[in-house]
């Protein structure tokens, strides 16, 4: 069944890290998989655009089906597989219907994260304004504190949907992990500083850790130290 999947990657990009975390959780392991550079414009090359014509990461492919987008290829291989490895949708109503809450809060939450990040990458010079980098900051201040108030409701060593690991925590987890790669404040936010060190412990996570990340622990630590 793996290999007849082809993922291409980059180091470090949630939407990548959500697929890998799924594969693994999946217990897909044993795909085909090439990581690419964006520094080098390799999410342009041929080998992308065939497969998928937004030139974006992450491109997967099952035999001759393509799912591009990250939330769809997570729903596709836990639909595909739903019997195998971790049951990533659970049965509970209750459970199964914040878990789809949560997931689609996530996109709202990453816009949030990277307008703040990449605001000199994404903004031209003569463009930039200390008033938009103020407002990105209380709007991201301001999404911190509400996730930080969804871990405190369902209590201490809890996932974002209640008990079970579920699609929420694969989809979310990546945007948390990047804000503490850039300096997040665990001591400042400790719902989410504790959901960090619980979930960055699973097998599927570890697995799929972004190498350049092993190779440089510390990170960017100071872009988010004073969120």
């Amino acid at each position: 069944m793996a290999k007849d999947m082809t993922l291409l990657w980059g180091s470090g990009s949630p939407p990548c890290w959500r697929v890998q975390i799924t594969l693994e959780e999946k217990q897909l392991q044993g795909y085909d998989h090439k990581r690419l550079f964006f520094e080098k414009m390799e999410h342009k090359s041929q080998e992308v655009l065939d497969i998928n014509p937004r030139g974006q990461l992450p491109s997967f492919k099952h035999g001759n089906i393509i799912v591009n987008e990250s939330y769809g290829a997570c729903f596709y291989l836990e639909s595909q597989f739903k019997n195998q490895g971790t049951k990533l949708i659970p049965d509970d109503t209750d459970q199964q219907a914040l878990m789809y809450q949560r997931m689609f809060e996530g996109p709202t939450f990453y816009d949030k994260v990277l307008t703040v990040i990449y605001y000199e990458y994404f903004i031209p010079e003569g463009e930039r304004h200390d008033s938009a980098v103020k407002r990105n900051k209380e709007a991201l201040v301001t999404e911190l504190n509400l996730w930080e108030g969804y871990l405190q409701k369902l209590g201490s060593g809890s996932y974002l949907a209640g008990p079970s690991f579920t699609l929420a925590d694969v989809v979310v987890f990546p945007t948390i992990g990047y804000l503490f790669r850039f300096g997040l404040s665990a001591q400042r936010y400790p719902k989410l500083g504790e959901y960090y060190a619980l979930v960055k412990e699973r097998p599927s996570v570890k697995a799929s850790w972004p190498p350049h990340w092993l190779e440089n622990p510390k990170g960017d630590e100071d872009t988010l130290k004073d969120i």
